[in-house]
């Protein structure tokens, strides 16, 4: 059996990338029922990193990085390797070596539920990190894992080649057989909410949803509380 077999899935497309590349992971996350967001504890190194691609999921013991080594060594360019660490912060699963490795293999990014470490020059590079907390310590190489299997980290759950969408904001997963209906939605909202602004900007302060979300609370309407 070659570990080869693991990086073949299917993914989304690169026009669906270029697509998503234009939402903020709050629009996406919003008009897919306001789910499939990470837990705050995985989040970006740096505010200004980003990352969106496909998902190469893994699942390792706490602790131990080596079926993440694995992923490293055979996926493919512009995936984003979505790791499944247990949320656990004992020691880090990755640092400068394997960012070096991943940028090498122009790979999209690294979404890991576990600590990282080197903060400092990871947070300085351009590779988009999301991790969960920082620990000096180094992992152990020598427990088994999985690839490319559903999985759940930070709370979502993650299949191989969903689209990983991730800011300052945290980490929105869409499931790889949503995406267009998604990224339709998604443009919806972005020229919605433009449409509001413009509202407020012209005087218009109070949202015309308001006082209907009122009533159907058993509430008064607005100008009736005055």
């Amino acid at each position: 059996m070659s570990y080869q077999q693991f990086s073949e899935f299917a993914r989304v497309s690169d026009e669906q990338l270029a697509l998503a590349r234009q939402y903020q992971a709050a629009i996406l996350c919003d008009v897919q029922g306001r789910r499939g967001t990470m837990d705050s504890r995985v989040r970006a190194l740096h505010p200004e990193m980003t990352v969106c691609g496909p998902a190469f999921t893994v699942e390792v013991r706490p602790g131990d990085n080596l079926m993440f080594h694995v992923a490293l060594a055979i996926a493919k360019a512009g995936d984003i390797i979505v790791v499944d660490g247990k949320a656990d912060t004992s020691c880090a699963l990755f640092g400068d070596l394997m960012v070096t490795q991943a940028e090498s293999a122009q790979l999209g990014g690294f979404v890991v539920d576990a600590a990282s470490r080197d903060t400092v020059s990871l947070a300085k590079g351009k590779f988009p990190v999301f991790s969960t907390g920082t620990n000096p310590c180094g992992p152990t190489k020598g427990l088994p894992g999985r690839l490319s299997i559903p999985i759940s980290v930070g709370g979502v759950a993650v299949k191989p080649g969903d689209l990983v969408v991730g800011d300052v904001d945290g980490v929105v997963v869409i499931p790889l057989e949503e995406v267009d209906s998604v990224l339709a939605a998604a443009q919806a909202k972005v020229d919605s909410e433009e449409q509001r602004i413009r509202e407020i900007e012209e005087g218009l302060l109070v949202s015309p949803w308001l006082n209907d979300a009122l009533m159907q609370a058993g509430l008064k309407p607005l100008d009736e509380t005055k």
